[in-house]
């Protein structure tokens, strides 16, 4: 599977030769490197872990230096890669090239964070009438049974914490392949707030 770890910049626009406006996310990517390897007959499959962004050496413990090869400085980000498309060895570096032949991608990040909400924002619950008198507008109504067994049931919609949570948005067209600035133009929006880590793959259902 092809991906790189990726940070979300911004929202822009562009203009193709017709003239047709689409809403872009941009994504820019820092060299991804090789710092590990999964094996079959040691882990029981294959995969690559790949490292951005280089981790500030009074940060590093011994444990999580130990997993970089000599000569390879410790990584901020670390995701595995697994059926990596891609002849490689640890220490290969990646850029945004290898999006090149790719027409959608699958992106993974965590959603931005909303807070304590209720279940008409969490859930889309419609709330109760609106009217004078009503007394139940943005209520949850009732939540567990009037008999036996007297209890809420496990998985019941109600209020709390929404959003902060890993999010994957898939069939994403790309739009542009930036080799030179190392950027990814991606139509529409992608998941998770600016200078957010998102990691992006090759579609699964394309």
């Amino acid at each position: 599977m092809l991906g790189l770890i990726g940070r979300k910049v911004g929202m822009t626009q562009v203009f193709d030769d017709k003239g047709v406006l689409t809403p872009v996310t941009v994504i820019k990517f820092d060299d991804n490197v090789v710092v590990g390897a999964r094996t079959t007959e040691k882990e029981g499959y294959n995969a690559y872990v790949m490292g951005t962004e280089d981790k500030k050496k009074n940060r590093v413990t011994k444990p999580y230096a130990g997993q970089f090869a000599e000569g390879n400085a410790p990584k901020k980000n670390l995701v595995e890669f697994r059926d990596f498309e891609k002849e490689c060895q640890v220490g290969d570096t990646f850029g945004v090239e290898i999006f090149n032949d790719l027409g959608f991608v699958d992106i993974t990040g965590t959603s931005k964070g909303k807070g304590f909400q209720g279940v008409m924002k969490r859930y889309g619950f419609s709330g109760g009438r609106k009217t004078h008198g009503s007394k139940f507008h943005r209520g949850i109504g009732g939540t567990g049974n009037a008999a036996w067994p007297a209890k809420v049931f496990r998985g019941r919609k109600m209020a709390g914490r929404m959003g902060g949570e890993r999010t994957t948005v898939q069939n994403l067209r790309i739009v542009r392949v930036d080799e030179e600035k190392q950027v990814l133009l991606i139509k529409g929006a992608v998941p998770g707030a600016k200078n957010g880590v998102v990691v992006v793959k090759r579609a699964k259902k394309r």
